[in-house]
């Protein structure tokens, strides 16, 4: 147990933690802008691994990892799109439709896996960490916070642009109002169905680069699954964060850290089953929602618009 607490093993696991937690950051921060409008997406985690795979073969194919994103970043928006279609405009239940999503990503990327790649898992070279001269060069802390790849620092930089955007900007004015009350923003003239699908598509480009980060960014392989649950765990984040993007900071990097812990954990050779190691990360999940307060959820949370006649 003294190699657990050294500060070499503690900051290490700091370190983990900090790059684990970027895609929880780009999905949820997605997911965020979603439910502000008043809509939740639980297809996010099918979106992921579609994202994931397409920047992977793209990638695969080319060598070039900006495209991987963009081509990420695409299909996100397509799969937003569909979303938009079916909770906004044919107003169909939104977790029956979120799971179908998934359902549809999940397969879609597995059977395109199987057809294009014949099943073999495959590695790629994906981004290079970025040491930031001088903070970089600081003992302990500097390699944990400040020796990562650009898609790591690009996801934090994005929470406090989605601050910004959400309530220092008039559109993120129109956002709020039509979560909360979408007739009255009808009434001031906000178009709550537009609002509402550039908020979902929104959720699905940053959830396709989510999934890109595992592929060609973090473990830079692709294989079935590989997303294990995040999207889930990413639309939990909102409800943790009181629907504010530092409370999906906080819960990310808190997942994170126990992800990262239970790798330390084994690799330590520490008697603990890896059965249980691995779920820790889905049992905080499951304690975070029993004892989160939902107050400050928008009001119009997953109930479908219907503009009024009169």
């Amino acid at each position: 147990m003294d190699n657990l607490f050294s500060a070499a093993t503690i900051f290490g696991i700091v370190g983990m933690a900090i790059k684990l937690a970027m895609p929880y950051l780009y999905a949820g921060l997605g997911e965020l802008f979603d439910q502000t409008a008043g809509c939740y997406n639980l297809g996010t985690e099918g979106i992921m691994m579609m994202g994931a795979f397409c920047a992977f073969f793209v990638v695969y194919q080319t060598h070039n990892l900006i495209l991987g994103v963009f081509v990420a970043a695409v299909v996100g928006l397509l799969m937003g799109l569909i979303m938009s279609l079916i909770s906004v405009t044919f107003k169909a239940e939104q977790g029956i439709s979120g799971i179908g999503l998934t359902m549809f990503g999940v397969g879609l990327s597995s059977l395109l896996f199987k057809t294009l790649l014949n099943g073999t898992v495959l590695s790629v070279d994906g981004f290079k960490d970025i040491r930031i001269p001088v903070l970089a060069d600081i003992p302990y802390v500097g390699e944990a916070l400040f020796d990562h790849n650009i898609m790591v620092y690009i996801a934090y930089l994005l929470v406090p642009i989605s601050s910004v955007i959400l309530y220092k900007t008039t559109l993120g004015l129109k956002i709020r109002s039509v979560g909360q009350n979408p007739q009255a923003a009808d009434t001031l003239g906000v178009s709550v169905d537009k609002i509402r699908y550039l908020c979902v598509c929104i959720g699905g480009v940053l959830a396709g680069i989510a999934g890109a980060t595992f592929s060609i960014a973090n473990i830079n392989m692709f294989q079935e699954k590989m997303t294990n649950g995040t999207g889930y765990i990413a639309v939990a984040l909102v409800y943790f964060s009181g629907w504010k993007p530092k409370g999906v900071l906080m819960g990310a990097l808190l997942f994170s850290f126990v992800n990262a812990l239970q790798l330390r954990l084994q690799v330590l050779g520490i008697d603990i089953p890896s059965d249980i190691a691995m779920m820790l990360p889905y049992i905080l999940t499951i304690v975070t929602l029993v004892f989160v307060q939902s107050r400050d959820a928008p009001a119009a949370l997953s109930v479908p618009y219907e503009r009024s006649e009169n």
